[in-house]
């Protein structure tokens, strides 16, 4: 064990953790420049797309060190995200040690110090890394002022880097073989070891990656998964280099995979505990939690013929994502679908895409909602996240909503800005701390529903891009809501309904009845577009008919022949409304959605 490292990186989103790791793996000649391409731990298309780390990897770097000793460093890759933050703390609780990556332009931004508190809960050995600084807007004594004074570490035991030129890769080898200790644990114990991630294989089934830390693992063996009570004989272990290695047993302190049979991925929960069938241990690892969604939308086919592809296209999809849920849906508008939730909207956005790229899929998206809390009068309390299952306005004693802590760092001349922002979102409790001159921490408890849409973005180009964005889910507080329906021609668009605050409600229906008019194709009758609570309409735009010019024919003469032409006009117009139907198009309920999402 003692020529064994496992640590992880961790960082502000794109601060350049993926670069990093490739100038290791390119320097430790796991990948020569046949077989190297750039961020080579991103196995999806949509990663190298986007330059983000959605699935975290890991890998096992063999390094010589300066002091002739051969040692294997175990990687564990994270995603750099807000959304998959418990995959983030699964990461670390499996290492001994973390690089604390820090922008040399940007500095410390808000995921810097949630990581850093994160690695601090897991005790484990920090190594700050200051990244990038062959960029000319670069400031080196700035960010270790920065590294001193926020976030308490030794700033002079920094390594200044550029994974891009590969500039001081090989000075932060030798500090992790120095600097993070080896990894504790007894081979002879019953067998104990963590999963922090699991993937789909077409071919094997269920990839479980984990870290042993006490006993050890062989194929033959069967093991239990304490959280899920299941039992799997293994079939094959092994380690990661680019390509899975197999090897005879994983010992105590090592991180590798098993492979046991197991047919979907939500039969594996991210933290739980294996243990042998036999010789179980006295108890499971701390820390487990189940992933909870937190945004919920619903996803139906374009075409309702499409909807048996769409029924397997999701059953595939959850073998890879076990924080994806979803169960079936229907809606008058839209016919058959399913109800989904998602761990954020970046997770929501990146479900879609995929669907659409790895399926082939024509698919739609509700307007995306989170999880509210109701009491009724008889004392009941029920979860509501899709605005279909609304209760009774009559029988509602209490309507609450989730809140969270926002943490948002910036340059200070954005301060005004962004404090309007956060009070034109219901902002509450704030605190301001200055961690450096010119830099703010502003926190804010906001309400999840009015963050979930385009704050983000309205942050960054507030901020010029240097603003950043961290948050923690609180707890519930009481609200004052209300079901915001829309009706086209009289009738009610189940789809297009909303679970809103009663102050935005007004606001939201005027946006949604002038998308809804610029997208409804025009009919021979007038169109009403209306927003309502209950009985009362807030809201209204119309869509104007097409009209024959009947008068045309009439040169001169008595106005009451105009008027008789046009009153009969308007009889025939009145008679078609009735039993005309409006069909509304898939872009208008797009539309709908890009109205929200800015």
């Amino acid at each position: 064990m003692d020529n064994i490292r496992n640590f992880s990186i961790i960082a502000h989103i794109d601060h350049g953790k993926s670069t990093l790791a490739d100038r290791m793996i390119q320097l430790t000649g796991l990948a020569d420049s046949r077989t190297f391409r750039d961020q080579i731990l991103d196995s999806m298309d949509i990663e190298r797309e986007r330059g983000i780390t959605i699935k975290s990897q890991a890998i096992t770097l063999p390094y010589r060190g300066a002091d002739g000793k051969n040692y294997f460093l175990n990687l564990i890759d994270t995603p750099g995200h807000v959304d998959f933050s418990y995959e983030v703390s699964r990461s670390l609780a499996s290492c001994e040690g973390v690089l604390l990556l820090v922008d040399a332009a940007q500095g410390i931004q808000a995921q810097t110090l949630a990581n850093l508190y994160l690695a601090m809960e897991h005790d484990l050995e920090i190594i700050p890394v200051i990244n990038k600084i062959d960029l000319p807007a670069a400031d080196v004594e700035k960010v270790m002022e920065q590294i001193d004074a926020e976030l308490g570490l030794d700033a002079f035991g920094a390594i200044p880097c550029s994974a891009k030129e590969g500039i001081g890769v090989e000075e932060i080898l030798e500090a992790i073989v120095k600097r993070i200790p080896p990894p504790r644990g007894n081979s002879a114990k019953p067998l104990s070891a963590l999963i922090f991630d699991a993937q789909y294989d077409a071919f094997r089934g269920t990839v479980v990656h984990c870290r042993v830390f006490d006993g050890a693992m062989k194929a033959g063996r069967t093991i239990r998964f304490m959280h899920n009570n299941t039992t799997y004989r293994v079939e094959e272990v092994g380690r990661f280099a680019l390509n899975r290695e197999k090897k005879e047993s994983l010992e105590a302190g090592d991180v590798g995979y098993l492979l046991a049979g197991i047919k979907n991925v939500s039969d594996v929960s991210v933290g739980d505990t294996i243990t042998d069938e036999r010789a179980p241990c006295a108890s499971p690892l701390p820390g487990f939690k189940e992933a909870k969604p937190v945004v919920f939308a619903s996803i139906y086919p374009i075409s309702s013929d499409d909807y048996e592809e769409l029924a397997v296209a999701l059953e595939k999809y959850k073998l890879n994502d076990s924080s994806f849920t979803y169960q079936k849906d229907s809606s008058v508008a839209l016919g058959q679908g399913f109800r989904c939730g998602f761990l954020g909207l970046l997770h929501l956005d990146i479900v879609q895409e995929r669907l659409e790229r790895e399926y082939d899929l024509s698919i739609i998206l509700s307007v995306p909602s989170v999880r509210y809390r109701f009491t009724l009068k008889n004392g009941e309390t029920v979860f509501i996240e899709n605005p279909a299952h609304y209760p009774d306005p009559i029988t509602i004693a209490k309507t609450e909503e989730p809140y969270i802590r926002a943490t948002m760092m910036f340059p200070e001349r954005y301060l005004g800005a962004v404090m309007k922002l956060c009070i034109d979102r219901r902002g509450e409790n704030s605190s301001i701390s200055y961690p450096s001159p010119d830099r703010v921490e502003l926190r804010f408890d906001l309400p999840l529903a009015s963050v979930i849409y385009d704050f983000y973005d309205n942050l960054k180009s507030m901020t010029q891009g240097y603003g950043s964005f961290d948050y923690d889910i609180i707890d519930y507080r009481e609200s004052s809501l209300v079901l915001l329906d829309i009706l086209v021609n009289g009738e009610k668009v189940d789809a297009l309904s909303q679970i809103v605050h009663r102050k935005t409600a007004r606001e939201r229906a005027v946006l949604a009845c002038d998308r809804l008019k610029d997208e409804i194709p025009r009919q021979m009758f007038k169109i009403a577009i209306q927003g309502a609570i209950g009985g009362e309409v807030i809201a209204r735009s119309t869509i104007s008919a097409f009209r024959k010019d009947v008068t045309a024919k009439c040169y001169g003469g008595d106005i009451t022949r105009k008027r008789k032409l046009l009153e009969k006009q308007k009889k025939g117009k009145r008679r078609m409304k009735m039993v005309g139907s409006v069909s509304i198009p898939q872009s208008a309920f797009v539309a709908i959605l890009k109205s929200d999402q800015g």
